[in-house]
């Protein structure tokens, strides 16, 4: 069985019952290209919904696989009049959406778009709100994030808007946060000095199970305005979810010390050292972990009941997320989320630079290789592939990006086979792709500046023309003086790169057959 063959639309309390004039009622996701959103919405789809999602770039929706079946409406959370055309004829609104990794005023750009949102839905009559919020005590101090989401999820309950606030822990499926953590962790260290939180209990729930709440919250009756808690059948300590991976990985079980000295500061830096989680996205999940995050009822089960076969165990669904990473079929992965503090405009057209500071590295090369050969390398790049070029010098500029908070290259790519705008590549995120001619890539690693990487394929004779560019806006005298600091990198890198992307096109193309004598 696969990791998403849950309950997704088909049992009939989760499908959409029909608005009184029998047209199919109207979903709106906010937060789709997301984790959870980016899998919500497909089974949104199945289960009878129109769906409507908003989203900063329109491409980056097309890119899914069910992007050509929903509406877009293009804009931000915070921006009041793309959520007001967001909301228009709406029944339930999903929000999935919190500032994960978005800089030190987070805080206040979740309450402004969560307020936002609740305004216009008020506006609009939606008839339900429905909210991802955090599994938390009430009796302990919270972390800024963790407190953050509770904040958002008073806003939207105090919206007038009947609203389901949803609190859920660790989230165990392939690609999201949580499941990356505990697995690079296990896989890495046979040892693991750990801070004192391995010891307290966590109540984790599958993916799967997220979603049959999610897809069940909408036909809730319409009086209920409240949050709940929602939790899988086990309850462990984080050092036992290490060892229930290591088990279910085929690996021997980690030696876990509980080290009292570890500051979720210190943690968050351990674990951008040591897995693909970069700092700003781990410290949040280090800090969630410092409290006993343990359903506190479960008044759940008579506003939703459980899925028809039972919730998922932990270790069952680790095995199942370990099955997707095996066979290359993740959905989505927490690398789909934006990086905070890089540019979130695309590239501009060459015209528009002018009077600005720009400094390119263009390369070009011709080679008996055909276009589609060509092409085939540069969509495989990255991730195990490597950047064709010298291994060791783009590991220590990896290295050096992770040891100041950046992604670095362990983040890899979700897919070995499959590249779409907006997909996480290494320290780089896929900003527009044209299959079989261009492949631009738009900088995530911490500069002084905007960093662009593109590479195109163009028939040329009977062979095809590479074209590899590298642009860098500076910003200030850090910016300018970063790209003299590392021209002598770029010596080494880009030509070698060119040589090497056409070198193996055209060793990719078949070999003609000897001929008998």
């Amino acid at each position: 069985m696969s990791e998403l063959t849950a309950p997704t639309g088909r049992e009939p309390e989760l499908r959409a019952e029909p608005r009184d004039d029998g047209t199919p009622p109207r979903a709106l996701v906010i937060g789709a290209t997301g984790y959870l959103g980016g899998r919500l919405v497909p089974r949104l789809l199945e289960a009878g919904y129109t769906v409507r999602v908003l989203a900063r770039h329109a491409p980056r929706v097309a890119a899914f696989e069910w992007g050509s079946r929903v509406e877009v409406v293009e804009g931000d959370a915070g921006e009041t009049e793309a959520v007001a055309r967001a909301v228009a004829d709406v029944d339930v609104l999903y929000y999935l959406v919190h500032s994960m990794a978005a800089g030190k005023d987070f805080e206040n750009t979740d309450r402004i778009a969560a307020q936002t949102v609740a305004d216009a839905a008020a506006a609009a009559s939606v008839a339900r709100i429905v909210y991802l919020g955090g599994l938390h005590p009430d009796d302990a101090p919270l972390s800024a994030h963790l407190r953050s989401r509770v904040e958002v999820g008073e806003i939207l309950l105090a919206s007038g808007v009947p609203t389901l606030v949803l609190q859920a822990g660790v989230v165990i499926g392939s690609g999201s946060a949580s499941f990356e953590m505990v697995r690079h962790l296990t896989d890495v260290l046979p040892y693991m000095p750990a801070p004192k939180w391995v010891r307290n209990h966590i109540q984790p729930i599958a993916v799967r199970d997220v979603l049959h709440y999610l897809l069940g919250a909408a036909r809730v009756d319409a009086t209920v305005n409240r949050a709940v808690d929602i939790g899988g059948p086990d309850v462990l300590r984080y050092g036992q979810m290490m060892n229930g991976y290591a088990v279910e990985a085929g690996l021997h079980q980690r030696a876990i010390a509980a080290l009292p000295v570890l500051t979720p500061r210190l943690a968050s830096h351990w674990v951008n050292l040591v897995t693909p989680i970069p700092r700003a996205t781990a410290r949040p999940l280090v800090e969630s972990l410092q409290n006993e995050c343990v359903m506190k009822d479960h008044d759940v089960d008579a506003l939703i009941p459980p899925p028809a076969g039972g919730l998922t165990p932990y270790r069952r669904a680790v095995a199942l997320a370990l099955g997707r990473v095996q066979d290359d079929t993740i959905e989505t992965s927490w690398q789909d989320a934006e990086v905070s503090g890089v540019p979130s405009d695309p590239l501009p057209s060459d015209p528009e630079w002018a009077g600005r500071m720009v400094f390119v590295d263009a390369r070009s090369v011709t080679t008996s290789a055909s276009p589609e050969q060509v092409w085939a390398v540069i969509a495989g790049i990255g991730g195990a592939n490597g950047w064709y070029s010298s291994r060791l010098l783009w590991s220590i500029r990896g290295l050096m990006d992770r040891v100041v908070g950046g992604v670095g290259l362990a983040r890899g790519r979700r897919s070995r086979a499959v590249l779409t705008a907006g997909d996480a590549l290494d320290f780089w995120r896929v900003e527009a792709i044209e299959p079989g001619h261009l492949l631009r890539l738009r900088a995530e690693m911490k500069v002084p500046g905007l960093a662009w990487l593109e590479m195109r394929v163009s028939p040329d004779g009977d062979g095809a023309r590479y074209e590899q560019r590298a642009v860098f806006f500076p910003k200030g005298l850090a910016g300018r003086l970063y790209w003299l600091g590392v021209l002598p990198f770029h010596g080494l890198i880009f030509p070698g790169m060119a040589a090497r992307i056409t070198a193996a096109a055209v060793a990719s193309a078949p070999q003609p057959e000897p001929v008998a004598s």
